[in-house]
């Protein structure tokens, strides 16, 4: 049966057309009261976490708050903390007693800064990445994953011990894995556990966990083998405060946590649900202890994440807290600290407490404020695609109460693909959503066969059909949506980044379903992915595709630059120019063709960005300039003040 959808818009102070409608949410206050917020550690009873700012150049600032002290920056002018380790980074920092280690962007060094005092470079310049830094203070040294581009070929990676006195490259303690990463040292400083991984795997295909003794010198002795596996993928080694071994492993197909007892590995709760997560950058932490076998974690079912604690035995109880999406778990001996959001409610950095349930708020992501009645909460919802099997989404319905649309008028939809393509759409209050839908679009956010938090077998049902099986989810959802009668069959927009570049710009090349798309950064050439990408996704492909250069006719196949004749539909592209992960070819090369074929295109190049726009100008530019491109494929008058975007093919 079909309906007017979950929420239809009321009527309110003026009817205008979807897509149209006025709105208090502006790209210029998205970008200038936003921040991003993340990574928290705790030192003693001291919370230390991260922040990104568009408004500082996308710059990454340390932050504290002691139990009596104001918030205040620890990173001075002139250093932002970020990792370029595998380019996403992540785990860029620690803190001991006040001495905050951390990775500088601009040189890639590791530095040290003491309490009031100036950062202190531990390491040389020179050709070296560091990242997931841990602290071995008996030792007055860090331990961390070290990433070595000074000779010919892929990079080298390995753990390694560095100084805290300084001028020192680092000590090799690791090497011989095409990756490593995860070192984790025992509670007495007398045993380093850590995960390691090859080609031509990911690391949430297989890994293993390793433990090694720390010999009298600091070097280790020898290696044994914990768990995991070619088809086994270890995550989050961690010990409890009293010394015992824990870990993630999705060897039954779901993401459980396990300990390790002496060469014996017992589960600690095994459920169909998912603990863990895609280890796309370091640090990443779904449970943390607040005393010893007592945890509190994270898990994942439907796309919507839960907080509970366990005990010792296995135990587990949900802890009821106002959130649907969790990240970055740090424990402590007060409660835990956790990123937390929710549909309506942005990123908060909060304090836990276990028992109770009882949420802290330490910080949070920005003070932007959206009027209640902007704020369009999805809807879950499965439907049926390809090979009689399932897929998942959030639905966002328009909503602006001071707006209704004409009767009879259906909404334009927005198909939203996140990146990965191993990732999830997240439930956090989402500000770039709510400026679509506070206008009158709808979007549908899908979390196709191949995305995470579904276990491992809804996982890999992407590997070989990259480009084929996400299509055809992203076709069946809005499919659903337009059988339902919720959105306007004529006015179906698809766009993704990335990854969710490439799943868009297929979609429009291979398939004559969306009317219109936007490509931020997306893949256009997988043959060319294949040859010149970095080491850590240098064989992703394989699995996504096939083997290369055996299969490099299926590439050429599946790649929308060699097809880009076929395309109908408007497109815009928006591309950084300093991204080494998908090079501006990628987005030039198929502009070049939809302007020779007559297609209608838009490219909107951005000189001073990498993977991802982070520098507040930009991305107050991308949001407006793809509004306008929208606008103008429709022909929909706009309220906004928007950029001029020079459409080629297009007429006046």
């Amino acid at each position: 049966m079909k309906s007017n959808g979950p929420t239809a818009p009321e009527a309110g102070a003026g009817t205008l057309p979807y897509g149209t409608w006025p709105s208090p949410i502006t790209a210029a206050s998205i970008v200038a009261e936003t921040v991003g917020i993340g990574s928290p550690w705790v030192d003693g009873d001291t919370p230390y976490w991260l922040e990104s700012r568009p408004g500082e150049g996308g710059r990454n600032v340390v932050v504290t708050q002691g139990p009596t002290a104001p918030k205040r920056d620890v990173t001075p002018a002139g250093f932002s903390v970020r990792s370029r380790v595998h380019e996403y980074g992540g785990g860029a920092f620690a803190v001991h007693r006040g001495i905050v280690f951390f990775s500088n962007n601009a040189d890639g060094r590791i530095y040290a800064q003491a309490p009031d005092g100036a950062p202190r470079p531990l390491t040389p310049e020179g050709p070296w990445h560091y990242a997931d830094i841990v602290v071995d203070a008996s030792r007055r040294r860090i331990i961390c994953v070290r990433e070595d581009h000074g000779s010919p070929g892929e990079p080298v990676n390995t753990l390694v011990a560095v100084s805290w006195e300084g001028d020192d490259a680092g000590t090799v303690l690791v090497a011989g894995h095409d990756f490593v990463a995860s070192p984790r040292l025992s509670p007495d400083a007398r045993r380093l556990a850590w995960i390691s991984w090859e080609h031509p795997r990911m690391p949430w295909d297989g890994s293993e966990l390793w433990l090694a003794g720390i010999l009298e010198n600091g070097d280790l002795g020898p290696a044994q083998p914990v768990a995991g596996g070619e088809h086994e993928s270890v995550f989050q080694p961690a010990w409890s405060p009293g010394g015992r071994l824990y870990f993630v492993s999705d060897r039954t197909g779901w993401w459980n946590l396990y300990r390790w007892e002496e060469f014996h590995i017992e589960p600690l709760f095994a459920t169909a649900a998912d603990f863990g997560l895609p280890q796309w950058v370091f640090g990443q932490s779904t449970y943390g202890f607040t005393a010893d076998d007592q945890m509190v974690c994270l898990y994942t079912m439907d796309g919507e994440w839960f907080l509970a604690r366990i005990d010792g035995n296995g135990t587990l109880w949900d802890i009821p807290v106002p959130y649907r999406q969790m990240e970055d778990v740090a424990g402590a001996a007060d409660g835990v600290y956790l990123i937390g959001g929710a549909p309506d409610r942005a990123d908060e950095l909060v304090r836990v407490e276990p028992a109770s349930g009882r949420v802290e708020v330490v910080a949070r992501a920005g003070a932007l404020h959206i009027p209640a009645g902007c704020i369009s909460n999805p809807t879950a919802f499965s439907f049926p695609t390809g090979s009689d099997e399932t897929a998942h989404g959030f639905y966002y319905p328009p909503r602006n109460d001071d707006y209704s649309a004409p009767a009879g008028e259906l909404p334009p939809l927005i198909v939203r693909i996140h990146g990965g393509p191993t990732a999830a759409a997240t439930l956090s209050l989402r500000p770039d959503y709510q400026y679509w839908t506070s206008r009158g679009f709808a979007i549908l956010d899908v979390n196709y066969r191949g995305s995470t938090g579904y276990g491992r077998a809804y996982r890999q049902r992407l590997y070989g059909g990259w480009g084929e099986v996400d299509v055809e989810d992203c076709i069946a959802g809005a499919s659903h949506l337009v059988y339902m009668g919720w959105v306007d069959p004529q006015r179906l927009i698809i766009r993704g980044s990335s990854a969710g570049g490439y799943t868009m710009l297929a979609a429009v090349t291979f398939q004559d379903f969306f009317k219109t798309g936007a490509s931020l950064y997306g893949i256009s050439d997988l043959e060319t992915l294949a040859r010149d990408t970095h080491k850590f996704e240098s064989h992703y492909l394989e699995q996504l595709v096939g083997p290369y250069p055996a299969a490099r006719q299926l590439y050429h196949s599946r790649s929308p630059l060699y097809s880009a004749h076929r395309i109908t539909a408007p497109v815009i592209f928006l591309q950084g120019l300093e991204d080494k992960v998908v090079p501006p070819s990628q987005a030039e090369g198929m502009v070049a063709a939809l302007k020779k074929a007559g297609t209608p295109v838009a490219y909107v190049p951005f000189p001073d960005e990498h993977h991802g726009f982070r520098q507040a100008a930009n991305i107050q530019r991308a949001l407006e300039s793809e509004l306008a491109f929208y606008l103008r494929v429709f022909g929909l008058p706009g309220t906004d003040a928007l950029p001029e975007l020079e459409i080629h093919n297009m007429p006046i």
